[in-house]
């Protein structure tokens, strides 16, 4: 693999060099881009082949555009954002819309963790290796675009199977000096929602600045939570080339977690909660600071700096939701305090060069990357017999080491470089060839203690050293102007985690020998506009993930090792027609209907369980992959007409298994267990008067549904977690 990246590299340099540079003309470029937006405001679009700097030629992407979206943004709604992007699968417990568990093609929607996560281009999780889940989503009223990549990302922005969410804010708004949008929302069980922002350019400078606030008593009994964000940025141009911007973003959050049901008590009443003293919150920092520099007519380069400083909170009464909460004399039982510190620091840059290789129309991209991430954790304190959220230790825990607050006390370390090196080689007119390679060097340590007040055990992880190279190609060819075919085949890598380090109980084990995941996806497909009415996305992939991490029983104990391999395989397709514009002269706006359909099928090809050559029962080669449901189906309706537009969207997911037994009836913790397949449908409609204010109706789960995606071991459960019932929202929004 390093003699094609070495080969690569000097082809490229040597290509580059022989070549004819590129003249772009940029005004042009800029003005046929602003025209296209004002004529076709389509809400799902696709990135060009070249998408600033980034090559994304042979890619399977898409980009949706809040601005032209007829979904629920209030509460983050991302069954309704996503709602054209085929085969996202999507946790739905947390109805508050502050964090967004999404997923593809068979992988896990735990807090998104399977994504390369970024916003504005820069990571947002809490911590990109070790700990890849994402607390933080931003309010979906001060979004521009959320850019999707599938796994062919792994080799520009990151190694993570699911590919690429890029969430991107808005810059401005509009063009005059000083200008303010609001927004503001009423709903069903107390949702307050307010966005409130200012925006302008003046002469060099640009700025963009919102507060928002959401708050709501919850669907569920004891779900109530409050959430208030607020950003800044500011750009400013020192030349036509050089520009830079600056921002920063702070979020505080405090929710109320209902817990999980047993099956017996979600069919009896899917709203009722047995845990009140349940309370979650995650304050959240980030920082940016971007350079850009067009360089001349065909050499860009960019640079990022970013920081993200965070905590996680949680105090609850923890046990299986089968033991009550109930009081120990006339006290409740101690709660449990887990807090986490995440300090992460990074830097990257991008260049990209357009030249011209035997006539043709090429690219180079390549770019670097340093980071580093520092999380302390603190799990296990025993905590007050209070309701509210308190973080206070009540009692400290004896151990034969000492007294403690905490069971667990580690802290955790990641240094990261990285490089990559993407060239699109324009073959022929039609035909282009994209290979790429990245390079990453990971340093990960571990030290602590845990479970001090039983045996007083240190935890000791040597630094573990990784190089790993990756690499990928893909292909492009277009068959008309706006219809082509795509290909690709990347390779992917997830390190071992955080919480995979450490034993889960005091008779758990971790293998000392675990290995990081690694695999590939392939997908390619088919996709276009045609006639200005059809718009479609026919796709198929191909994912292995071998070295997956679980759990298996060894001596009566539970031992945390590599199982195996699973193989996810499927068809991701949108068809999206505009009937209405088939009809010559018609005057009565836009009809669109829209089916995107997938299909997935994620199964077990290899289980690594000693036993299994003993007892066929322990083999569970060919069994499905947990949270993988087989059918992702999302149907809807989107009419247009002058100033008014509406929304039916029909949701439809199939059946999914909670462990790798594939167990069909639930244990009585109900944390295992099949979770039978649902469909939800969902409304809504916008008017806009005058071109400066808007009115907006909804209805989420419309037929009142009754339906579940998750169950849970630990927070926010333990147990089976419902998705919200029928909720009705109104909202009023201007703009001057």
């Amino acid at each position: 693999m390093k003699n094609i990246f070495t080969i690569l590299f000097a082809t490229s340099l040597i290509f580059i060099g022989f070549s004819q540079p590129i003249i772009v003309d940029s005004s042009k470029s800029k003005e046929t881009v602003e025209i296209l937006l004002r004529k076709d405001a389509r809400d799902l679009l696709r990135m060009h082949s070249i998408d600033g700097l980034r090559i994304m030629a042979g890619k399977k992407n898409e980009v949706i555009q809040f601005s032209a979206l007829n979904a629920d943004l209030s509460t983050n709604n991302y069954r309704q954002i996503m709602g054209k992007v085929p085969g996202i699968s999507i946790w739905e417990n947390d109805g508050s819309g502050i964090q967004t568990s999404v997923a593809a093609r068979g992988l896990s929607p735990n807090r998104s963790w399977e994504f390369n996560v970024r916003m504005n281009g820069c990571d947002i999780s809490s911590e990109a290796f070790g700990y890849p889940e994402t607390y933080f989503t931003p309010p979906a009223e001060a979004l521009e675009k959320l850019e999707i990549v599938r796994g062919a990302a792994s080799l520009q922005f990151g190694t993570q199977f699911g590919g690429l969410m890029n969430y991107v804010t808005k810059k401005s708004i509009g063009n005059k000096a000083f200008s303010f949008e609001t927004q503001q929302t009423v709903g069903s069980y107390g949702l307050f929602n307010a966005y409130n922002a200012i925006g302008g350019k003046l002469k060099e400078f640009s700025y963009y600045g919102y507060l928002h606030h959401r708050s709501a008593d919850g669907w569920r009994e004891n779900s109530r939570y409050r959430t208030t964000t607020g950003h800044a940025s500011l750009s400013y141009a020192f030349s036509s080339k050089f520009s830079t911007t600056l921002e920063y973003t702070h979020m505080d959050y405090l929710s109320q977690q209902p817990g999980g049901l047993t099956d017996s008590m979600f069919n009896e009443n899917h709203q009722q909660s047995v845990r009140a003293r349940n309370w979650f919150s995650t304050p959240w920092n980030s920082t940016a600071l971007h350079f850009d520099y067009q360089i001349n007519e065909t050499d860009k380069l960019k640079m990022s700096i970013f920081h993200t400083y965070a905590q996680r909170n949680s105090v609850g009464f923890m046990k299986d939701i089968n033991l009550p909460d109930s009081l120990n004399g006339s006290y409740f039982n101690p709660r449990q305090i887990d807090r986490d510190w995440y300090n992460n620091i990074g830097a990257e840059i991008r260049y990209l060069k357009l030249y011209k290789l035997f006539a043709k129309e090429s690219a180079l991209s390549v770019g670097g990357r340093l980071y580093q991430g520092s999380t302390i954790r603190k799990q296990g304190g025993i905590g007050t017999v209070d309701s509210d959220f308190d973080l206070t230790i009540s009692q400290q825990q004896i151990s034969v080491n000492g007294n403690f607050d905490y069971k667990k006390d580690q802290q955790y370390g990641t240094q990261n470089a990285a490089f990559f090196i993407e060239n699109m080689f324009q073959l022929t007119k039609k035909l282009s060839l994209t290979p790429g390679v990245r390079m990453e060097y990971i340093l990960s340590t571990a030290k602590g203690l845990i479970d001090k007040p039983v045996i007083g055990d240190t935890l000791r992880v040597p630094g573990q050293e990784r190089n790993v190279v990756l690499g990928g190609i893909g292909a492009e060819y277009d068959i008309t102007k706006n219809t082509k075919f795509y290909g690709n085949f990347s390779q992917a890598f997830r390190p071992v985690t955080f919480s995979e380090l450490t034993p889960g109980a005091t008779t758990d084990s971790i293998n000392q020998n675990l290995r990081d995941a690694k695999g590939y996806n392939i997908d390619f497909g088919f996709k276009g506009f045609v006639l200005g009415a059809l718009n479609f996305d026919l796709g198929a992939f191909y994912l292995f993930y071998d070295n997956r991490i679980g759990t298996i029983a060894v001596n009566g104990k539970n031992l945390k090792t590599n199982i195996g391999a699973s193989v996810s395989k499927g068809i991701e397709s949108l068809i999206e027609l505009d009937v209405l514009s088939l009809i010559k002269n018609a005057e009565f706006g836009s009809l669109k209907l829209f089916a995107n359909v997938a299909w997935i099928d994620a199964r077990y090809t290899r289980w690594d369980d000693p036993l299994a050559s003993i007892d066929s029962t322990k083999d569970f080669k060919g069994n499905f992959v947990e949270n993988a449901p087989r059918n992702i189906n999302r149907f809807g309706v989107n009419y247009k007409y002058k100033r008014f537009s509406a929304t039916f969207q029909l949701n439809q997911v199939s059946e999914v298994y909670t462990d790798a037994l594939n167990t069909e009836k639930s244990n009585t913790k109900a944390t295992t267990g099949k979770i039978e397949g649902y469909q939800v449908i969902d409304f809504s409609c916008t008017y806009l008067i005058n071109g400066k204010y808007n009115v907006k109706l909804g209805v989420n789960n419309l037929m009142n549904e009754k339906y579940a995606t998750r169950r849970s071991g630990g927070y926010p459960g333990p147990g089976l977690l419902p998705g919200n019932g029928r909720t009705v929202y109104f909202s009023i929004g201007a703009k001057f």
